[in-house]
């Protein structure tokens, strides 16, 4: 069976990843994070025959062309539906849970809640492959930004029971910045939560 085929382009003003996953086999796909710029976003999806819009999180630079997608290729919107903190009200038509799968053709895509950085932001882990969309869980230089203290403290259980159990060759397709194997950081992350980090809440790195 041939691997699933990722595209992406940078969209919106804050330079957010937007994702393509097709199958070559039935040239269905999903439109992941549809952030701004629809004719882009149409664009990257070429002649494929979308079966779903799915959201890591709802967070404004995330689904601000949410709705004008959802019109073009009238599909359902599928993603977590607990709590948004400070993102946006979506209406999706699938709630989707730690340990959902959700099919694209002939391959199945895992669902793994990932909170911190929003309550509802999830990671999409491609079966039999060794490619992760993670959103704002995580990126090459530090974990997503986070509002409270508690935010924190679900991003560190995020990194300690989630992320870090996928393997070294893991790849990772942030919501911003480049892709980058899990196991060229893994030190970094697992240092970072071995720390006493106190109170803290914001923008991180991990060698703070």
């Amino acid at each position: 069976m041939k691997k699933l085929e990722l595209r992406t382009k940078q969209v919106g003003p804050w330079g957010m990843n937007t994702y393509a996953l097709i199958d070559p086999a039935t040239n269905q796909s999903i439109l992941f994070d549809p952030g701004a710029d629809p004719d882009k976003l149409s664009d990257m999806l070429g002649d494929s025959t979308p079966i779903a819009i799915a959201l890591t999180h709802t967070h404004i630079d995330h689904v601000m062309a949410l709705d004008e997608m959802r019109q073009r290729l009238n599909v359902p919107v599928i993603g977590h539906t607990g709590n948004i903190d400070n993102g946006e009200a979506v209406d999706f038509d699938q709630s989707l849970e730690h340990g959902d799968t959700v099919a694209i053709g002939g391959h199945t895509l895992h669902v793994e809640y990932a909170p911190g950085h929003i309550s509802n932001q999830i990671c999409f882990r491609i079966d039999n492959d060794n490619r992760i969309i993670v959103g704002d869980t995580i990126f090459a230089g530090g974990p997503g930004k986070t509002w409270t203290v508690n935010g924190f403290k679900q991003t560190l259980d995020t990194l300690r029971t989630i992320v870090l159990n996928w393997p070294d060759d893991t790849h990772c397709y942030p919501g911003h910045g480049p892709t980058f194997r899990l196991g060229d950081i893994r030190a970094d992350v697992t240092a970072f939560t071995a720390k006493d980090h106190g109170d803290f809440f914001g923008d991180a790195t991990w060698d703070q």
